[in-house]
């Protein structure tokens, strides 16, 4: 159980917390001002100190090298005390477990400097033993060039001993790796270290300059974690040391662990400007759930085109053109990287009107793979009468065709030079022709249950609103759905295409067969949020951002989750959920 550190905020692993000392901390952060060394008990015997609530005191503690068996370290195992101040024990990822401290300090963590595999398997095993509300402390390790990568991989604590050591070594050191002092001909920083003149900068200068540029450099990531953007920085800022770019790629394999911590829903920019990006957990989120959950509710052809720079794409002049001559004739879905195929009904629904990415002209060989993969998926689990390809040359038509080798189809293509010139955009209208326009009805209708069906899992659309004679009201994007007797069930939420549900439609979901994403609470009526202190069970499938059903022996409601249900269960402190709406039972 921690009393001194919060989480506030999470951007996958990486976190936003408040070491709550008489100062307040915001991490990540450099804790060199705060941190306390009670001591080794290798060296001699330590009584255990009265402790401050102005500083994180290291509980007196034996550490092991890099490498030390794990019979070893239980060998010389410790009681680590119960104490009333804020408090870090010393652990390694063999002997990491539950002691009541606020944070916990890798006695190991040379051991994965410069090895990122070695990084990686270190903070997962660490993070599936230690609980989720306590601030995980890495000493020693710490730079300018790497705390992005390793705050994003879930450290909060780091000390500014290697900038030191490294500026007594006169390497001057930025975000992007590190310098001889004596190899500068200009200092391109501009702190108050690095004011004065190039000649008379001395090796002193020089280890302020690198105490100055961490803290900078942690002030940047904190920024963007509250904008839920670290990811887009990293993939390019890792770039500079090949262990970093190795290691943020050895977490795009450990998917289960971004993957729970990442939020469903965001109101930002998602930046796709490299390879990597294909590996994101929003991207194979996305893609996953249009191949294993969405499923086709027309009976019309399907129609693929291509992507616009403009999102949503059906506010784009190439896509109001397309689909003009569609006119509700063909189901609409969209091929692009990264994301894969956005179904229309799907095209507000995070990340696909969120994204943005660098547009060449020329498709990777990693995007066709990827984007004809996900295509191919799609349509072993959807069924036409008809596929017409609206596509250019460049990439899309190659995707195509080996989807079509794939599968044994055969596509109509409708594109003679360029899908907007009018020769084009008639062979489209053509290749509709006798195709039966559906209602805006069955389309706001397709849409919601599309959406539920997403959101919530396979068959969730029809499990919630196939049984009864559902209503849509309001004007898309901003649909309203309700029962025959007019009571609104849900409303769709136009920022990131997700549903919102009211209580009627919470009740109606907790009775329906679709999946229930359900967080218990003791006995009392919450009132705008649930802190996790009051959530006594919070089911395993449970992400930031998801909407889930809030119930108790005392009140029923509905919101959204602000954590994990596995970090709802082993928290003490912090908001689970914010609650929409609620009723005394």
């Amino acid at each position: 159980m921690t009393d001194y550190f919060e989480v506030l905020d999470r951007d996958g692993p990486a976190r936003l917390g408040d070491l709550r000392l008489a100062t307040p901390v915001t991490t990540p952060a450099c804790l060199d001002d705060v941190l306390v060394d009670a001591g080794s008990l290798w060296a001699a015997d330590r009584e255990v100190p009265d402790g401050s609530n102005e500083q994180l005191t290291i509980l007196p503690h034996r550490s092991f090298p890099p490498g030390t068996r794990e019979e070893v370290q239980e060998a010389f195992a410790i009681e680590h005390p119960s104490v009333s101040f804020p408090s870090a024990a010393v652990v390694t990822a063999d002997t990491a477990a539950d002691v009541g401290a606020d944070a916990y300090v890798l006695a190991d963590v040379r051991g994965f400097d410069g090895h990122a595999a070695k990084l990686r398997e270190t903070i997962v095993t660490l993070k599936s033993k230690l609980p989720a509300d306590t601030a995980l402390i890495a000493s020693g390790i710490g730079t300018p060039g790497n705390v992005a990568m390793l705050a994003y991989a879930g450290i909060d604590g780091f000390d500014t001993a290697r900038a030191v050591a490294k500026g007594t070594q006169g390497k001057y050191l930025t975000s992007d790796g590190e310098v001889f002092l004596k190899d500068l001909r200009e200092l391109p920083c501009s702190c108050p270290a690095c004011q004065r003149p190039r000649e008379a900068f001395t090796r002193e200068d020089c280890v302020e300059h690198n105490k100055n540029a961490l803290r900078a450099e942690l002030r940047r990531v904190r920024e963007r974690i509250r904008a839920g953007r670290l990811r887009d920085y990293i993939e390019a800022q890792t770039r500079h040391e090949q262990w970093l770019t190795a290691a943020f790629r050895e977490f795009d394999q450990q998917y289960s662990y971004l993957e729970e911590r990442t939020p469903v829903i965001r109101d930002t920019e998602l930046t796709a400007t490299t390879g990597d990006t294909i590996r994101r957990v929003e991207i194979q989120r996305f893609a996953d759930r249009v191949t294993t959950r969405y499923r086709n509710r027309f009976q019309n052809p399907l129609v693929l085109v291509p992507c616009s720079a403009t999102k949503p794409y059906s506010d784009s002049q190439s896509h109001k053109q397309f689909l003009r001559e569609i006119n509700f004739r063909g189901h609409v879905v969209s091929m692009t990287s990264p994301i894969g195929v956005v179904p229309t009904e799907l095209e507000l629904t995070y990340p696909a009107q969120h994204y943005d990415t660098a547009v060449t002209g020329r498709w990777s060989e990693d995007e066709k793979a990827f984007v004809s993969a996900v295509l191919q998926r799609y349509l072993e689990r959807n069924e036409y009468p008809k596929v017409i390809a609206h596509v250019p040359d460049h990439g899309y038509r190659d995707i195509c065709e080996r989807v079509e080798d794939a599968l044994g189809l055969s596509f109509e293509y409708t594109v003679a030079d360029h899908p907007t010139t009018d020769k084009s955009l008639s062979a489209l209208s053509a290749a509709l022709h006798g195709a039966e326009q559906f209602s805006k009805r069955e389309r706001e209708h397709n849409t919601v249950k599309a959406i539920a069906d997403y959101q919530l899992g396979d068959g969730a659309g029809d499990d919630l609103f196939g049984a009864i004679e559902i209503q849509t009201t309001g004007r898309y994007p901003k649909l309203q759905v309700r029962d025959s007797e007019g009571e609104q069930l849900a409303t769709m939420v136009p920022q990131y295409g997700m549903l919102a549900f009211t209580l009627a439609g919470a009740e109606r979901w907790v009775d329906s067969d679709a999946p229930i994403k359900r967080v218990s609470i003791d006995g009392f009526v919450p009132h705008g949020s649930v802190l996790a202190p009051g959530v006594t069970d919070a089911d395993e499938e449970i992400h930031p951002g998801d909407e889930v059903v809030i119930e108790g022996p005392k009140a029923f409601g509905v919101g959204r989750a602000t954590m994990s249900g596995p970090e709802m269960r082993s928290s003490t402190r912090g908001i689970a959920t914010e609650v929409r709406h609620v009723e005394s039972k």
